[in-house]
């Protein structure tokens, strides 16, 4: 006795079973959501950063003091200032990933520590452009302090050296401490992001996948 499939019957997989194995091969970055999470990021940066400031700046303005307050007010200013990165940096990694449809964690993962990587690149960008954002406020105080030590003393004549060795030191020390700053404060902004990418990303069981 044979057995032969009538016309119209053949076995073939569930449409939802061969949409799914196609969106497994699908592009992983999501460069859509990542814009907008950068713009996000950036904005709250920008805006955080100079709302700080302007707290800072207003507390100079009304002391008694501004000579004496003003070191420790800029100092102030620039951790907080790094505060607001770390908290824009979430915010735009949790924008990115919510917008996104649902993903894995390690998918969620890579495309926050792009955006980590395009809102770093930009942000630089801005700061060598004049656009101060969280770390214009050390590179900020970095400056004042090579302005303070040129203005120390009498007024310099234009063909002495500006600065002395012991001057050379301080400000070599003030470079050193501002670039690590910048690089830890760096590395602790990809961990934000990851944290935020994670905590936005929408995950579905493989089940559902299958029966979506």
């Amino acid at each position: 006795m044979s057995y032969v499939n009538r016309v119209g019957e053949e076995i073939s997989p569930s449409e939802s079973l061969i949409a799914s194995r196609v969106t497994e091969y699908r592009d992983r970055v999501r460069w859509g959501p990542i814009v907008s999470g950068v713009l996000v990021a950036l904005a709250t940066q920008l805006i955080l950063s100079s709302f700080f400031s302007a707290l800072g700046a207003g507390r100079i303005a009304d002391s008694l003091a501004p000579r004496t307050v003003a070191p420790t007010i800029i100092s102030n200013v620039g951790i907080w200032s790094t505060i607001a990165l770390l908290l824009s940096l979430f915010i735009g990694a949790w924008i990115t990933t919510r917008a996104c449809g649902p993903m894995h964690r390690d998918t969620a993962i890579l495309n926050g520590a792009i955006l980590w990587a395009t809102t770093l690149a930009l942000s630089s960008f801005l700061l060598a452009n004049g656009v101060w954002g969280a770390f214009g406020v050390v590179a900020y105080n970095a400056a004042q302090v090579i302005n303070q030590l040129q203005q120390q003393g009498n007024v310099i004549a234009p063909n002495a050296p500006i600065l002395t060795a012991e001057q050379t030191r301080d400000v070599a020390a003030a470079t050193s401490r501002t670039l690590w700053f910048y690089v830890f404060g760096s590395l602790l902004g990809l961990l934000t992001a990851l944290v935020g990418a994670v905590a936005g990303a929408r995950t579905t069981s493989r089940t559902n996948n299958y029966n979506s």
